[in-house]
């Protein structure tokens, strides 16, 4: 799983909140990318984070839900 984020970014550090809460951490390995240390990525995301994907699929934007973040990752983890 990839989130695209940035240092001191209020929503990215809830939707991280938001998936350690769901339960399933033995799951998955988180990899986060700030898009500041790359022009493109930051030309492209803007203030449009954070940005998750799961197996390369654009998952969840802005907000994540427990409940949904765990249901999206068990669907697409096995794709």
């Amino acid at each position: 799983m990839t989130i695209y984020t940035r240092p001191g970014c209020h929503l990215c550090e809830e939707v991280k909140a938001n998936i350690r809460a769901a339960g399933c951490s033995d799951e998955f390995v988180i990899k986060e990318i700030n898009i500041d240390e790359d022009p493109a990525l930051s030309e492209r995301y803007g203030y449009d984070i954070p940005v998750i994907f799961i197996n390369g699929v654009k998952a969840f934007k802005h907000r994540v839900e427990p409940r949904e973040f765990k249901r999206k990752l068990r669907r697409l983890a096995h794709q």
